[in-house]
């Protein structure tokens, strides 16, 4: 499965009536997870060559997630301006 398909699949299983039941946690969960999805957030980028620190260990990607989500858990809880 390509990319796009995985963001069609993950905006159709998120519509906005589902959206609006969730509470505000829910909600920072399903960014994350998109975001996550999307931009492989937390993998780190493998190369070749000098300067690299090579793959990331599980415990650094969960810790990026973590931080991840608890980002987007305080941008949903932000108060509109």
């Amino acid at each position: 499965m390509n990319q796009k398909e995985r963001n069609s699949r993950m905006a159709e299983s998120t519509s906005e009536r589902e959206l609006s039941r969730l509470s505000p946690d829910e909600v920072a969960l399903e960014l994350m997870k998109f975001i996550a999805v999307t931009t492989g957030y937390g993998r780190g980028t493998p190369t070749t060559g000098f300067g690299s620190k090579g793959p990331r260990s599980s415990e650094e990607y969960a810790d990026s997630l973590i931080e991840l989500y608890e980002r987007c858990r305080s941008l949903i809880r932000k108060e509109p301006k």
